[in-house]
């Protein structure tokens, strides 16, 4: 069966969300058509306005309606400590847990010399230059535990590794409710690699 060029062009551009196959897309392209017009054109206008007036932070690259977004404008956090991450749904992630009060550096991706990704196409520089300019005690490189992240949070500590500032990384282990049996080998090889001290060492 083929579609109406229209539907057909609603069906592909559909399908550039992740997760999004032909099937999907073509469920969702009938749905709103048959059912949610309303909800269709609500949708085009904010996805319409989104994309107009959201941009990029100029501090910390996360996506912002403001030239600085609302935590680096923000006076009470702590600057010495920045973050970083890989997409700006990981500093979502990290802000609804509660427990971070520092700042952020996102990368917007991972090294991927395959894709043509370098250090220059996620802001790395940028990024070192915060560093040294803003007092920076301690980065926190919370890029993902796959390759890619590993190479990207390797990368980064070695280019900073003269400078005053500690670099962490995040813990990557067993999840909180978890049962060991159920846990792949890979994340309890992270777990036991970075296990930490309960007690004082016994001498």
């Amino acid at each position: 069966m083929s579609f109406s060029p229209l539907l057909q062009q609603l069906i592909t551009a559909l399908r550039c969300l992740p997760g999004v196959g032909p099937k999907s897309a073509q469920r969702m392209a009938l749905h709103l058509l048959e059912r949610e017009r309303d909800s269709a054109r609500h949708l085009a206008n904010a996805l319409h306005e989104a994309v107009e007036k959201i941009g990029e932070c100029q501090v910390c690259h996360t996506l912002s309606e403001t030239p600085v977004c609302d935590i680096c404008a923000d006076d009470t956090r702590d600057k010495q400590v920045m973050c970083v991450l890989e997409s700006p749904v990981d500093l979502i992630a990290i802000e609804q847990t509660g427990g971070f009060r520092g700042v952020y550096f996102v990368l917007k991706g991972h090294l991927s010399p395959i894709d043509g990704i370098g250090p220059d196409d996620l802001g790395i520089g940028h990024l070192l230059e915060r560093v040294a300019n803003e007092g920076v005690k301690e980065l926190i490189l919370a890029t993902n535990p796959n390759v890619e992240g590993e190479a990207t949070a390797h990368f980064i500590a070695a280019q900073i590794r003269d400078a005053n500032v500690r670099v962490s990384r995040i813990a990557h282990g067993v999840p909180v409710g978890g049962e060991l049996e159920f846990v792949d080998g890979g994340t309890l090889a992270h777990a036991l690699a970075g296990r930490r001290t309960l007690q004082r060492d016994i001498k």
